[in-house]
């Protein structure tokens, strides 16, 4: 007879403990090391998940999946997303997913992966970053990653909260949320191709209209003056 409360009972903690563990999974998948699901689900039903059969688990792993995909986030590719997820439990694995999660060393590390640039800096921004961070005064450029510069999370993070959902170039909210947060870009002021820094003083958070208009805009260097004006942080490099 099996003895495992239903899958409408799962606990707050219970789900948090799922999310962690999908999410420290994720994160190694993306850097390119090998997950044991069986090892992971094993390692779960020793600890938070006693009560739980080696199924149920496996399922909530796919429901996270599916709470993922909702989100536009990435999943796991060993864990295909459920059909059907109840109401109740698609909200507990949501605010389980924008609970703070516990930072590591490898969060703060730079990378030339804009993928994980972002991931990194997503987990930063969940906690607030006490002190400005020093950034990279010459970022290096791969030739492995499509010649892109390595960067530093803390300083993408940091610049979005001080932006406080603004858009440092129009004052204007951030146009939508992505994951539930403001949707903010962020840009080097002196671009990274030109030798800029990748330094809090080298880059602002920027609605999508701001930031190709520093692009591609006729009035580009008359709005990037502006920038060092409305911007008291930002020093020309």
């Amino acid at each position: 007879m099996d003895t495992e409360k239903s899958s409408s009972d799962w606990s707050d903690l219970e789900i948090q403990a799922a999310v962690d563990a999908y999410l420290s999974m994720l994160s190694r998948e993306q850097n390119g090391q090998p997950i044991n699901k069986a090892h992971e689900n094993r390692v779960l039903r020793e600890g938070a998940l006693a009560s739980r059969t080696k199924g149920s688990v496996e399922f909530r792993m796919q429901n996270i999946s599916t709470v993922l995909v909702e989100l536009g986030r990435t999943r796991i590719d060993g864990y295909k997303p459920a059909k059907n997820v109840g109401a109740n439990v698609a909200k507990s694995i949501r605010e389980a997913l924008n609970a703070p999660q516990p930072l590591t060393p490898e969060d703060f590390t730079p990378t030339a992966d804009d993928t994980i640039l972002e991931q990194r800096a997503a987990r930063l921004e969940q906690q607030p970053i006490k002190d400005e961070p020093k950034g990279i005064e010459k970022p290096q450029q791969t030739q492995s990653n499509g010649k892109s510069f390595v960067r530093d999370p803390e300083v993408r993070a940091w610049v979005r909260q001080q932006a406080k959902g603004k858009c440092e170039g129009c004052g204007q909210p951030a146009p939508f949320e992505k994951s539930g947060k403001p949707f903010l870009e962020v840009h080097h002021v002196k671009h990274l191709a030109q030798d800029g820094s990748d330094r809090p003083s080298n880059a602002v958070a920027l609605c999508p209209n701001c930031h190709r208009r520093c692009h591609h805009s006729s009035d580009r260097d008359e709005f990037t003056a502006s920038l060092y004006l409305n911007v008291k942080r930002l020093k020309p490099e």
